[in-house]
């Protein structure tokens, strides 16, 4: 079986003046992850390697580059899943860690339950030994700056600069040389976001899904549309049925538009090595290595390529 991975940054608008990070950043990770899919090793440990690249990257919502809730605090959420045996690990409202990925599959691996939240997470997080660094190292100074200005603003006013600037979450997806798939999902949510609140990016069916009988998904885009679609799964439930996972793809992004008004993007690998990458934003980073090629893209129908 030959490997794939493909990743994204977020759906949202992006702006200009980080669209070249963006870019460069899901070919980064995208890379990544790939050298260690050649290495033999497992779908799993392509997606976390993908993730936590990104989450290393200041360009992108998740880890060190996420955005404050109301209170002026980072809080993280992240889920990876097993599409060989449909185990899934994830964790909420999470502070202080800076590639909550890693934490979510330690709560797969190293406990009995799907999701630590909060204190808990924390406390699992400081009995495995993996280091916590400041609010400053997670936030940089072009949030702080858009976190102060937009706390003087209306809800709406809120909404409409979320809905156009922000890349939310960010993502990976990849098939293994054994044939297994797997998915990852991270993200910091979104902007003056209630304490607490948690969004469908690590919740198991609506922002990540895998499952080596149809495919594994990433999804991105407004979290509580995410959860009222259950987007993820309904994307694999289409493969299901018969679509190839691009027309999947976009079926589920339109439906969610749809029927819930709302906008995002996702992507997408099946068992044969065919992928997608779709959004209804106005622009989402991402990128794909199939071995052929890096694939990659940020605008509506955009599709360049290089060597791998």
């Amino acid at each position: 079986m030959k490997p794939v991975i493909v990743v994204h940054g977020g759906s949202g608008a992006c702006p200009d003046a980080l669209c070249r990070a963006s870019v460069d950043g899901v070919k980064a990770a995208a890379r990544a992850g790939y050298a260690v899919l050649e290495k033999g090793a497992s779908a799993l440990d392509a997606v976390e390697a993908a993730v936590r690249s990104l989450e290393d990257n200041p360009a992108f919502d998740a880890g060190h580059g996420s955005v404050m809730n109301a209170a002026g605090d980072v809080e993280l959420d992240a889920i990876i899943m097993d599409g060989s045996t449909l185990a899934s690990g994830a964790v909420t409202s999470v502070r202080n860690i800076a590639n909550p990925v890693t934490l979510a599959r330690a709560v797969m691996e190293k406990t009995d339950h799907g999701i630590l939240t909060d204190r808990g997470a924390s406390l699992f997080a400081e009995k495995l030994g993996i280091l916590t660094v400041p609010t400053e190292a997670l936030v940089t100074e072009m949030e702080r700056k858009e976190w102060e200005r937009q706390k003087c603003y209306s809800n709406q006013v809120k909404e409409e600069f979320n809905t156009q600037w922000s890349n939310d979450t960010v993502g990976a997806v990849a098939l293994d040389r054994h044939g297994n798939l797997a998915c990852a999902t991270s993200t910091g949510g979104i902007r003056h976001k209630m304490v607490g609140r948690v969004g469908g990016a690590p919740i198991i069916g609506s922002g990540a899904y895998a499952d080596n009988q149809s495919g594994a998904v990433s999804c991105t885009g407004h979290g509580e549309s995410l959860l009222k679609v259950t987007l993820a799964r309904l994307i694999l439930f289409h493969v299901e049925q018969g679509r190839g996972i691009p027309e999947a793809v976009e079926k589920s992004l339109q439906h969610m538009g749809e029927r819930v008004r709302g906008g995002g993007g996702a992507i997408a690998v099946g068992p044969s090595g065919q992928w997608a990458a779709n959004f209804t934003t106005v622009r989402m980073p991402w990128a794909c290595v199939d071995g052929v090629a890096l694939h990659y893209g940020i605008e509506p129908k955009e599709k360049n390529q290089e060597a791998p």
